[in-house]
């Protein structure tokens, strides 16, 4: 790809923002957008404009476009060149109109007449023929020099005649994140999802619009013209629009969210749009004490008790062959929610959750139990010398470590609660006064039964090898 550069008023953009799209034909154009998590779009557009066989060239406006990254998504047609020409700021202005003689703007009803010489550095002759070398005053330009829209000069090369021209880019400037609300009513969810679009610049009309989740990695590094940077600096929250459910489908490794209808999009006005209609699934609750032996090294000596938290954990079952177990879920954030006992739902917690595949249980904690507390202590330790497996091997070493873990339920029911431990080496529960679960090679579980406003012990004891 070839680019040009004329008058000191055009420059050309390697990486830049994308706003908004037009062309200055009698029909339409049609906008399809791809945004990513990480701010990155994929701009579709289907342009009126016909194409006659060989070399054609398309004047665009458009605003901050990549020329890197622009394509033809038909393959009988290739892009040869393009040529980005910014709107008009002062300096381009006046750099355009060197030798020509403007009005300037003093004070109100003050005006002088000046011929630009110079711009930088500034030189001014005044009708008299005296020169300023400052600017006499707010330069008033004439419409022929200012550049009121973002142009671009594209040239195709057609292999044969077609009836509209699509072209298609990789832009800055939008992103989007999920939110999952999750309203618990004993064994059962109330699911809903939504997405919210961002746009720090990025304006589009009456467009098409696509989520994408998934992880796609970046090789060339994003640079955004400083006009668009100080819009992207200043973006804020303004309002949010619903809408409706939305269609999805998987493309190479990731998935593809189509939005519903067309979206109008404007810098700092983000739009929220439903993921999927509200769904009712089992839901099951955890209380799990976390490990506290090392996942790497050697067991060390401790006597200290160790107040530790007790996680809530809620699962939320999506079976198989059902609409909600068989969508895939993109990562985002999900609030769980509760009503008290005057029917009020509160925010009882807040997790982030991974991409979520269809037919796999969204899982998340929700943070720590108020009413159920833990203690751990270490009772017993012994460190002994064994011999090596054969001979010129080193010796190994043997760690026996005891445990008392103290639970206590201030909750007018009953409670189960993992004791959970994380294991690494060649390692063994010897002795406990719960059976122990081994869950893999590397955790053990405990389930202790404590009951209403009481207290349960827990006793165990872990051999490992080294």
């Amino acid at each position: 790809m070839t680019m040009r550069i004329g008058d000191c008023g055009l420059r050309i953009v390697l990486v830049g923002v994308v706003a908004f799209v037009s062309i200055a034909l009698p029909a339409a154009a049609q906008t399809s957008l791809s945004i990513y998590r990480d701010g990155r779009v994929v701009v579709r557009r289907t342009l009126p404009q016909a194409l006659q066989q060989g070399r054609n060239t398309l004047t665009l406006r458009l605003e901050a476009l990549d020329p890197a990254t622009l394509f033809s998504t038909d393959t009988s047609v290739s892009i040869a060149s393009a040529t980005v020409r910014y709107p008009s700021a002062k300096n381009d202005a006046l750099a355009r109109a060197i030798g020509q003689t403007l009005s300037f703007v003093r004070s109100v009803g003050d005006t002088v007449k000046a011929t630009i010489v110079r711009v930088d550095p500034p030189q001014y002759r005044l009708p008299d023929g005296r020169l300023l070398l400052e600017q006499p005053g707010e330069p008033l330009f004439p419409a022929e020099l200012v550049r009121t829209a973002p142009e671009a000069v594209v040239v195709v090369d057609a292999a044969r005649a077609r009836p509209r021209t699509d072209i298609a880019y990789v832009a800055q400037g939008v992103s989007w994140e999920a939110l999952y609300q999750v309203i618990l009513t004993g064994t059962r969810a109330q699911v809903t999802g939504t997405a919210t679009v961002t746009s720090q610049a990025l304006r589009a009309d009456s467009a098409d619009v696509q989520l994408v989740a998934g992880a796609i990695r970046r090789a060339r590094a994003p640079g955004v013209p400083a006009p668009m940077m100080d819009r992207m600096m200043a973006a804020g929250v303004a309002q949010s629009e619903l809408k409706l459910d939305v269609g999805e489908e998987a493309v190479g490794e990731t998935h593809v969210y189509q939005l519903p209808g067309r979206l109008t999009i404007e810098p700092n006005v983000p739009v929220t749009t439903a993921l999927f209609p509200r769904s009712s699934a089992p839901v099951t609750r955890e209380y799990i004490v976390p490990g506290v032996l090392p996942w790497r090294g050697w067991i060390g000596q401790n006597t200290e008790p160790d107040r530790v938290p007790v996680q809530v954990w809620y699962t939320v079952k999506r079976a198989a062959k059902t609409s909600f177990g068989d969508r895939p879920l993109p990562a985002g954030t999900v609030q769980l929610y509760q009503a008290d006992s005057s029917g009020r739902v509160q925010l009882i917690g807040e997790a982030s959750n991974d991409h979520t595949a269809p037919g796999r249980d969204l899982r998340v904690q929700s943070g720590d139990a108020f009413d159920i507390t833990a203690e751990r202590v270490q009772t017993d330790w012994n460190q002994e010398q064994l011999p090596p497996v054969r001979r010129g091997m080193p010796n190994r070493q043997r760690v026996t470590a005891s445990y008392r873990v103290a639970i206590s339920n201030a909750k007018s029911e009953a409670v189960t609660v993992d004791v959970r431990e994380a294991h690494s080496g060649s390692w063994k529960i010897v002795e406990s006064s719960i059976p122990a679960e081994k869950l893999s090679s590397t955790e053990s579980r405990f389930r202790v039964s404590v009951p209403a406003a009481g207290e349960a012990t827990l006793t165990y004891t872990v051999q490992i090898e080294q």
